[in-house]
């Protein structure tokens, strides 16, 4: 071991990960030529949840949701997943988690109503049976995605406010399908709108901090500034 990776393992950091701050929606970014990928994965998790939750509040009186498959393979699915995996070696434990987890949660998603895959080819007759099971795969994923928001209690405002608002459209949806309430699946429409714009928020903030001479800056509310 050098002198110099000696003297940052005595204060406390080990690559880029800050040992012992019991917060790992923190870090100290390790170097990399590796730019920046919360954008990408931030821009394609708001635009798959912001569309899907148009067709779920039934605008333009859309009912049926499949159009949304292709964005959520692609966009919250294949980004997201490939922004989880550059956030690792930055050394993004959090960042890392998350987008590789969401995008999992989209491509998984799809599959469930994908033709061909077989999966609602199981239900057929059994259509209880399957708005009960869809029902579980949302409340799993509400479940981690309340998990998530301890760690970003020390972060930012923006972050707790996205996931906070995140867990509950994932909440009211799966409620939804237990109950098969049309009011429901449109209150989780509307948080997942909310959801998506401050996604979408949160994105354009982190894009004007990788240019150094962005015209504006947007505040995310950081509580560890």
């Amino acid at each position: 071991m050098s002198n110099h990776a000696h003297s940052d393992t005595e204060k406390g950091h080990s690559g880029g990960y800050q040992v012992g701050n019991n917060d790992p929606a923190s870090y100290t970014p390790r170097p990399s030529r590796i730019a920046n990928p919360a954008p990408a994965g931030l821009f394609s998790f708001a635009s798959t949840t912001f569309l899907l939750s148009m067709y779920n509040v039934n605008t333009r009186g859309i009912h049926t949701t499949n159009a949304v498959l292709g964005m959520a393979i692609f966009g919250g699915g294949l980004v997201q997943l490939l922004a989880g995996m550059w956030e690792f070696p930055r050394g993004n434990v959090f960042g890392a988690t998350a987008f590789s987890s969401y995008g999992a949660f989209w491509m998984s998603y799809s599959v469930l109503f994908i033709p061909g895959t077989g999966v609602m080819d199981a239900y057929v007759g059994k259509e209880a049976e399957f708005h009960n099971a869809v029902g579980m795969y949302l409340i799993v994923w509400f479940m981690v995605t309340f998990m998530f928001i301890a760690p970003v209690l020390r972060r930012s405002v923006a972050f707790t406010a996205l996931l906070s608002f995140l867990a509950l459209a994932l909440l009211m949806l799966g409620i939804a399908e237990f109950t098969g309430n049309i009011m429901i699946t449109r209150a989780g429409g509307g948080f997942g709108i909310i959801t998506g714009l401050i996604a979408y928020y949160i994105g354009v903030s982190e894009m004007l901090s990788a240019e150094k001479s962005a015209f504006m800056r947007v505040p995310l509310g950081n509580f560890n500034q």
